[in-house]
């Protein structure tokens, strides 16, 4: 009898010890009440640093920068409304999923469009945003005058690793399509250098371009036959969050669901109203 209860607590004990460790490995909510998320704190006006907290900026971690724009209002909002206090981490944009997949963070919130492949490495909430596909040219060029895709001709680009760049751009016939750029801010050089005729972005980095590049034009197709076909994940954009982390993922879409296009749109405005014009 005393070897049987002995080999019973033991069993408990092992039991114990190994339902924590089980759980540690398992994605959970926001540990220690801090949601730490990821931006390239280089997109206006999604996201971008400055040099002091202005306007509601919350600092950089490991700088002595701070981060503002529609990614930054959006994470205090869901921070607030969670009862989370609010880090921001400033990464590349190559390095936001992986971060988020090995709980380096524990989301990104980078105007990330919500798409098929990015779904199997990260869980998405949201969206938080609806952005329509556009296009971007000096005035008084040809490109300017295009009244559709199937006008449009010439050198173009757009930033690496997204949708304008990797389904958009191939859609135009005339597109002789260069290297992409590495950020939203070498895209918009790139056209403002004359280096390409026309970029393709989304409408919110757009219409943040032209308070910057007041001599851009922007082609809005949206309404016409002779526009960009686009998926609802090409223009709907998400909250990438580490695959499992249910509990995360439906705090931060308890918050989204209340939401509408109208408010999104708002907060946008306001951001973009803000944005450092360089």
């Amino acid at each position: 009898m005393m070897r049987r209860f002995v080999a019973l607590v033991l069993c408990l004990v092992f039991c114990c010890t190994m339902i924590p460790a089980a759980l540690a490995d398992e994605p959970s909510g926001v540990e220690d009440g801090v949601l730490t998320v990821a931006m390239e704190c280089n997109y206006a006006p999604y996201n971008w640093s400055q040099g002091d907290d202005s306007n509601g900026a919350v600092p950089i971690r490991d700088s002595r920068e701070y981060a503002n724009g529609y990614d930054v209002m959006m994470a205090k909002k869901l921070c607030e409304a969670n009862g989370w206090q609010l880090e921001i981490v400033r990464l590349d944009w190559d390095s936001l999923v992986p971060a988020v997949q090995a709980g380096v963070v524990d989301a990104v919130i980078a105007g990330q469009s919500m798409t098929a492949s990015r779904a199997e490495m990260v869980d998405f909430a949201g969206p938080y945003l609806y952005a329509s596909i556009v296009c971007l040219a000096k005035q008084g060029t040809p490109q300017a005058a295009a009244k559709g895709i199937s006008e449009l001709s010439g050198y173009c680009t757009s930033q690496l690793g997204t949708i304008w760049y990797d389904s958009c751009l191939p859609q135009i016939a005339g597109a002789k399509i260069q290297s992409p750029a590495e950020s939203a801010p070498a895209m918009l050089m790139a056209l403002e250098a004359g280096m390409v005729d026309f970029i393709c972005t989304d409408m919110p980095t757009a219409q943040g371009a032209l308070l910057a590049y007041p001599d851009l034009v922007l082609l809005d197709f949206s309404g016409s036959e002779d526009n960009f076909v686009v998926s609802d994940e090409d223009i709907n954009i998400g909250i990438s969050v580490r695959k499992g982390n249910t509990v995360l993922k439906e705090a931060l879409d308890s918050v989204l669901s209340t939401m509408t296009a109208e408010d999104f749109n708002a907060i946008m405005a306001q951001a973009t109203a803000i944005q450092p014009i360089e």
